[in-house]
């Protein structure tokens, strides 16, 4: 893989050369991010960018600072590549900050310039960041009977304490050793995988335990995909009856506006939401943990409605209605109210058991 990103890379610089050769204005094509060229596609289930691109040039004045930017990053990716080393996006952004001889103009003046600068490459040559050996945060705990080969070294996510696994964001570069699980959970909140950890629910219900600790990371979505695809492990959403909560589960499934160029290497189309839901308030009592929607609430509520693959889906229509008309949301943690153990040996396990899932 990392032979093929260096030769999009080394195309890109081509381009611009021959451009020169020409005496052309060097140009690169960036596929357009905005709304109006995202796509869902029904047959994929996944959200896609369209065809729309647009041209950034060098001799322009609203383009050429962005020129000279997305040529350093290109640059700057392909000496990790060749020194098969990685950064953080953080550590690129200084390393290639700097003020323009004879001026006061600075390559950089802010991250916030960079980091839209390296989605614009991954677009522009089809890759993914991480390709690209630019790393983020990590952000995301699993645990389960699982060993994978990290780097050289092999680890047992099911010998890692009470800690768990941290999920980095170079997961496409883990290898699976042994997976032994019969399916994934993936849940929202880090206090409800502390609570699920703690009761060894992985181990009693030999699943793969995932904590997303809110808005899955790219490096979390990825490596909840590959589970699917590469062991066809069924995947589990279990997130709070809340417009964010049933956002989340849109994101690990279909895909993010944002993201949409890369929805079909890190969405997961066939996860399934297993929970929280306004019905489950009522069905296992828990009317008095529920929390007062906000308007904000009510609003992401009534824009999730319209989102295509909710707005054909009879069910999700009624749960979201009744978040509408209640007025009212629950976190995972309301399961508490019935006891600590309620989530992991009751609730959970009875869902499991009816198959009663949101698709």
């Amino acid at each position: 893989m990392t032979t093929k990103v260096k030769i999009e890379l080394e195309k890109l610089g081509q381009k611009v050369l021959n451009d020169i050769d020409k005496k052309e204005n060097p140009n690169i094509d960036i596929p357009i991010r905005a709304l109006s060229n995202v796509i869902f596609d029904k047959k994929s289930g996944q959200l896609t960018l369209g065809n729309k691109t647009a041209k950034r040039y060098f001799f322009n004045v609203a383009h050429a600072k962005k020129f000279m930017q997305t040529m350093m990053v290109a640059s700057f990716c392909k000496s990790l590549l060749d020194e098969e080393i990685h950064a953080s996006i953080r550590d690129m952004y200084y390393n290639l900050k700097r003020t323009l001889a004879d001026s006061n103009e600075n390559t950089f003046d802010e991250q916030s310039e960079s980091d839209p600068i390296i989605v614009d490459l991954e677009v522009a040559i089809d890759v993914l960041r991480e390709q690209l050996h630019l790393t983020t945060d990590r952000k995301g705990i699993v645990a389960g009977n699982v060993v994978i080969e990290d780097r050289g070294d092999k680890i047992d996510w099911s010998k890692l304490g009470s800690g768990g696994w941290s999920i980095p964001s170079t997961v496409d570069e883990i290898g699976f050793k042994t997976v032994d699980a019969e399916f994934v959970l993936v849940v929202e909140k880090n206090a409800g995988f502390e609570r699920l950890h703690e009761d060894k629910f992985w181990q009693k219900r030999n699943c793969i335990l995932i904590g997303t600790g809110g808005q899955p990371s790219r490096g979390t979505r990825l490596l909840i995909q590959r589970l699917n695809n590469e062991h066809k492990l069924p995947v589990y959403v279990f997130a709070d009856a809340d417009a964010y909560g049933v956002y989340i589960y849109s994101v690990i499934k279909s895909g993010s506006i944002s993201l949409a160029h890369v929805s079909d290497r890190i969405a997961t189309p066939s996860a399934k939401f297993i929970g929280l839901t306004i019905s489950d308030i009522y069905d296992y009592d828990l009317k008095k943990a529920t929390i007062k929607a906000k308007d904000v609430d009510i609003k992401r509520a009534k824009e999730l409605l319209e989102y295509e693959w909710f707005k054909k889906n009879p069910r999700w229509q009624r749960e979201l209605n009744l978040m509408i008309e209640k007025g009212i949301k629950a976190e995972i943690e309301a399961l508490s109210h019935r006891g600590l153990k309620f989530m992991s040996e009751e609730y959970l396990p009875d869902k499991l058991k009816k198959q009663d899932f949101l698709d």
